[in-house]
């Protein structure tokens, strides 16, 4: 089962935003720089790559399915997409085991975009976790952002977190949101409606978001985790004290909403002391996030002050 966003063939959400934006294409009104904002895991990445699959499959057999909202898995585009071999489709993304987006990437994005195009297709260039960017990475993008090439599209990523007004001005801003109830129905059917056979209901209350509730599963899978018999708390100490959130930066992101999780079932008002830690580690967390500061220490704080508390 392929969970990543680039391998969604069906469009079950945001479906409002993908007419919109196809409409501006038909009318020759799209923008060439877009902006996605929104809740890391509600489906940003794969309306992207709806959009693109339908621009670049036009004319292509096997072309986007637009009455059904779905991408064909016999389509050229889609196929050399998945293969990471599209000459009209460049993916920049934070890199495993660094916590930022560096100069270097954006070098290389420029390098790339520098070459002849091999075809008179449009080009996009998609940038996910965008906040992610360090301050010469953004100054750099800025400035391909400002002359662009007419042929080059870019499709930016924002997970809630503040970017610079400047960036955002330069865009077309979508500010993309789903209930918790909707998360869980998408995330349902993705899973072809037997979510409840991967993960019990003590886990499922805890995610807010689809790609969170597919992170969680594959992430199980992969180290041999049975989330029908795991409840909450256990899941989280698993994590810590075997150090699985060292084997990549979904993991790290994964623990932090483990913890938020933790306290928003377990918080009462009649208990201080839960209160007074809430508020200490979720501003421990931001800082942590925010300054790339030492998680380690964290996620042992936690295990040793509050699940073992």
């Amino acid at each position: 089962m392929n969970l990543e966003p680039s391998g969604q063939l069906n469009l079950f959400s945001h479906k409002v935003e993908f007419h919109k934006l196809i409409d501006l294409y038909k009318d020759n009104n799209l923008p060439n720089k877009i902006l996605f904002s929104g809740e890391k895991g509600i489906g940003k990445c794969t309306l992207a790559y709806h959009l693109i699959n339908y621009i670049l499959s036009s004319n292509e057999d096997f072309s986007y399915d637009l009455d059904n909202l779905k991408i064909i898995p016999d389509n050229k585009s889609f196929k050399l997409v998945q293969n990471k071999s599209n000459p009209n489709f460049i993916l920049v993304d934070i890199v495993e085991e660094k916590k930022n987006i560096d100069i270097s990437q954006i070098r290389n994005l420029i390098l790339t975009l520098n070459k002849s195009s091999f075809n008179t297709k449009p080009r996009f260039v998609l940038i996910d976790n965008i906040e992610l960017l360090n301050i010469n990475a953004v100054n750099a993008l800025l400035k391909i952002l400002e002359e662009p090439n007419d042929n080059i599209n870019f499709i930016l990523i924002n997970n809630n977190k503040r970017i610079l007004p400047t960036l955002k001005s330069r865009c077309l801003n979508f500010k993309i949101q789903l209930t918790s109830k909707q998360s869980i129905e998408i995330a349902n059917k993705i899973l072809d409606n037997n979510y409840n056979e991967f993960l019990n209901e003590d886990l499922v209350n805890n995610y807010s978001t689809p790609g969170e509730i597919l992170n969680l599963i594959d992430f199980a899978n992969k180290n041999d985790i049975d989330l029908i018999e795991t409840n909450l708390k256990d899941f989280i100490k698993k994590i810590i004290v075997d150090k699985l959130y060292k084997k990549n930066n979904s993991i790290k992101n994964l623990i932090y909403s483990l913890m938020e999780s933790y306290f928003r079932k377990n918080v009462s008002v009649t208990n201080i002391k839960l209160i007074a830690s809430y508020t200490y580690f979720l501003r421990k967390i931001d800082n942590t996030k925010t300054f790339n500061l030492d998680e380690e220490s964290l996620f042992m704080e936690f295990d040793d002050n509050i699940l073992n508390g």
